[in-house]
């Protein structure tokens, strides 16, 4: 061989050498579920510049050690790409470590010693709130009930001075104290109106006296909420704070945020500008606040601000309440409430608006529908609008949030139409042992939690917790997925376990799908060169662990942007 000849090769191989990037950060010595169907599962990752470079062998990955690469060694632990939570509310999750946390309480006296211990330090006049409570969940229910809920007597009696409002852990029912009822103007009335509906789209429960007993319902509740005192962008930053931190300890990378105005979009839009938002956002914006609607249409969407920390690219529509306060929007008459069919919580000729000027304007629109009735009124409305503008309807990947309770007719409509049902498999887990009580054993199996049915008719699914509605568990919800048991493990064989979803296809819910269902696949979801370098590493491999043991699992590292943001 000429001595140009060696050159030359010496010269290649210094350059094929230096072609290897030094990573920043190298991961080892993993089980690493990939969700990449090319490379299901590698040993190891390299990372930088927030991006993913490389996946594959242990052997392999050496190639990108340097001096200054960061070594995590998994020791043959698990991990995934970062889970996404698709459906909850991110400040809802804040300003429940702010406020009062009825989330674990199982009675109508515990919820009263929180409130009244809360009550000791309030300034005079000072609104106490809080949510969570949730009466079908309670372990005794108070001897007074009406229509189904307590009443505020004990509640006025242990706080006679300070407003007291605290949330059903839906959200869609609020309970009130008779100072919060005084400052609103809500007044004792006739005994012929009790019990009865006085606001449109809600209603104020009374007793048979016709007093009110401080329960609202739908929007009913925003005749006490309008009286407390705004929010402030300062009060957001610290919910912010804490919600993101409630990420990252659950192995929550990113998040859909069920629903902004202007005064939460400002928040995000500062704390991104300031680099402390910990986890990125995929936000909805609320429809009720129409003005910002209006902008946003000039503007069009805002997608991937501040590294992609922050996107604003769909509108929320609330088309009915929640099945725990009665308020899903059925087609048949509730069980356990005869000749009452729930509340259209927002006029449909409104929503057909938004429905049609969200695709003219390139947003996908995500309409909250519990109820059969509600369902179908959003797909026939969808389907509408997708005929009457096909251009626009191309890759829309609108979505029914929640999608809890379907008819056999409707479940084929949703992989038909490309609509995403954006579902809660937690909330089966905690709502199947009394819902049958609203719905009946026929409506239950016909339709409700039918995660399998939707996706054998073509439909993607994707998964998250609702939090602050339920705790924000990826590992709980992922368990609800795969076992259709309550968290107490029960009962034996699950809930109409023909609807389970494979361990795979919940795993799916929670990255590759669930990345799909805000247009973000492309950069997020799985494990594949090129992609944002989002990981949850978890104690156990809750892919092959026996089921029982899936709940023990817990987030060891959340990594987020190619660096560790969360080690436990």
């Amino acid at each position: 061989m000429s001595k140009f000849s060696i050159y030359l090769l010496v010269g290649f191989l210094f350059f094929s050498c230096k072609s290897n990037q030094e990573a920043e950060m190298v991961i080892k010595n993993g089980v690493i579920y990939t969700m990449d169907e090319n490379q299901p599962k590698v040993e190891a990752v390299a990372v930088s510049d927030g991006k993913i470079i490389f996946a594959g062998s242990n052997e392999e990955v050496k190639k990108y050690s340097g001096e200054k690469t960061e070594i995590l060694d998994l020791e043959g632990k698990t991990m995934t790409p970062g889970l996404i939570e698709s459906h909850a509310h991110f400040l809802g999750v804040g300003y429940n470590k702010l406020n009062i946390d009825l989330l674990q309480t199982t009675s109508y006296e515990e919820i009263v010693e929180m409130v009244a211990e809360a009550a000791k330090s309030a300034a005079p006049g000072e609104w106490i709130q809080g949510r969570g409570w949730h009466q079908s969940k309670w372990d005794s229910l108070p001897k007074k009930m009406v229509m189904g809920f307590q009443t505020q007597d004990l509640l006025s009696a242990i706080s006679p001075d300070n407003p007291v409002y605290l949330k059903h852990a839906s959200g869609h029912a609020g309970f009130a104290n008779a100072k919060a009822m005084e400052i609103a103007g809500i007044k004792n009335i006739d005994p012929e109106f009790s019990g009865t509906k006085e606001v449109e789209g809600g209603e104020i429960i009374r007793d048979e006296l016709g007093n009110p007993t401080g329960i609202f319902n739908e929007t009913a509740m925003r005749l006490i909420t309008k009286h407390i005192p705004k929010k402030s962008i300062e009060t957001h930053k610290k919910a912010i704070a804490l919600a993101s931190q409630e990420c990252l300890e659950h192995g929550i990378t990113s998040f859909h945020d069920a629903g902004a105005d202007s005064l939460d979009i400002a928040a995000f839009k500062a704390v991104v500008e300031e680099n402390n938002l910990k986890t990125r956002l995929y936000v909805m914006l609320s429809s009720g606040d129409t003005a910002q609607l209006s902008r946003f249409y000039e503007t069009g969407p805002l997608v991937g601000y501040g590294n992609n920390h922050l996107t604003v690219r769909s509108i929320k529509l609330y088309v009915d309440g929640a099945l725990g306060s009665r308020g899903a929007w059925l087609l048949e008459e509730y069980e356990d409430r005869p000749n009452h069919f729930g509340h259209e919580t927002t006029p449909m000729n409104f929503v057909e608006k938004v429905v049609n000027e969200g695709l003219a304007n390139g947003f996908q629109v995500c309409s909250h529908a519990i109820g059969d009735r509600a369902n179908r009124e959003v797909l026939n409305t969808y389907e509408a609008a997708f005929k009457a503008n096909p251009e626009k309807a191309n890759n829309h990947r609108f979505r029914i949030e929640h999608a809890q309770h379907l008819t056999e007719a409707d479940i084929p409509r949703f992989g038909e139409l490309g609509v995403i049902p954006a579902m809660q498999a937690i909330h089966m887990s905690s709502d199947r042992p009394w819902a049958i009580y609203r719905l009946g054993l026929a409506r239950i199996q016909e339709g409700a939690y039918v995660w399998k049915k939707l996706l054998e008719s073509g439909a993607v699914v994707i998964n998250g917790t609702d939090a602050p509605v339920e705790p924000i568990s990826p590992i709980a919800s992922f368990y609800s997925s795969v076992s259709r048991k309550t968290l107490k493990k029960e009962p034996e064989g699950g809930y109409e376990p023909s609807q389970r979803m494979s361990r795979e296809e919940a795993l799916r819910s929670y990255t590759l799908d669930a990345a799909y269902g805000a247009f973000e696949e492309d950069i997020k979801g799985s494990i594949e060169v090129g992609k944002l370098a989002d990981f949850t590493v978890f104690s156990k491999d809750i892919m092959t662990v026996p089921e029982g043991e899936i709940l023990d699992t817990e987030i060891l590292y959340t990594i987020l942007d190619g660096k560790i943001a969360y080690k436990k």
